[in-house]
This record gives structure tokens, C-alpha cells and sequence, in this order.
């Protein structure tokens, strides 16, 4: 089995919902209003553009699973997808995961069993202390 892990870094924000229903997103911007539902952290330490090249290597398979683990305080998160051929990994700011197919250049996992709205409410109203930290781990095996 190839592997490649990422560990990021990023904090909660008071207007953080965790409402949308088909993606969740990690954002290095600072600012966030109500109308971003899907971002879970921002001020993260990497956007997409800055993972590694083996990671963007495995994880641009269609075969490649993609694993996200969102850990905040005493509450962890774990959402599973898949990787594409079609992944570009160009956003400097965002990392994207999505339910659906689609993808753009901020996407990093596509058929993601969840989107932020499937998230332990806990674990959303811990991220609306622009004090939490959360910490995220990517792997993505073939």
C-alpha cells in the first residue's frame, strides 16, 4: 500500500455553521461571513496548493481513498472519499471536500461520505471560538 499523510493547523471563527449539505472546506483566510456554510476552520497553515507532492500524486487516482480527520479539544470528526483523475490541487487559500463528483482546483476528496451539516454539532460549536484549534490530518492509500 502507498501512503501519504498531511498535517494541518487551523482555528475556529465565531461564524462558523457547518450548515452545507454536499462539502466541507478549510480555508487559510481569516475572514468568514454566515454565507460560507461549509467552511469548518479557518487561518489554516496550507491551502491545497502546498501539499505534498506525493500526497497530490496518490490522491489524483480514482482509486485512491482519502481519508480527513478533524480533531478539536475531546471530539473527532472522520470523513472518507475518494481521490480523481480530474484534481488539480491550485487553490492557495481552500481545501474542499465534497459529496458529489465535481471538481475544481480547491477539491482534495470527491464522494465524501460527508459534507459539514453530517458533523458532531459539538464539534461545530467548539469551532465557533476563534480560540479552538483544530487539528486535520489527510491520508490518501492505494
Amino acid at each position: 500500500m502507498l501512503e501519504a499523510i498531511e498535517r494541518i493547523e487551523a482555528h475556529g471563527h465565531s461564524e462558523i455553521r457547518g450548515t452545507h449539505r454536499s462539502a466541507f472546506e478549510f480555508t487559510r483566510e481569516e475572514h468568514l461571513t454566515s454565507r460560507g456554510d461549509c467552511i469548518v476552520a479557518v487561518g489554516a497553515n496550507k491551502g491545497i496548493s502546498e501539499l505534498s507532492e506525493k500526497f497530490k500524486r496518490l490522491a489524483a487516482r480514482d482509486s485512491a481513498r482519502i481519508t480527513i480527520l478533524i480533531e478539536v479539544d475531546q471530539i473527532s470528526e472522520v470523513a472518507v472519499g475518494r481521490g480523481s483523475g480530474l484534481l488539480t490541487f491550485c487553490s492557495d487559500s481552500d481545501i474542499v471536500a465534497r459529496k458529489s463528483t465535481f471538481t475544481c482546483d480547491r477539491t482534495v476528496m470527491v464522494e465524501s461520505n460527508k459534507a459539514a451539516l453530517d458533523f458532531n454539532r459539538d464539534l461545530i460549536r467548539s469551532l465557533r471560538n476563534p480560540d479552538t484549534i483544530a487539528r486535520i490530518t489527510i491520508a490518501a492509500r492505494i
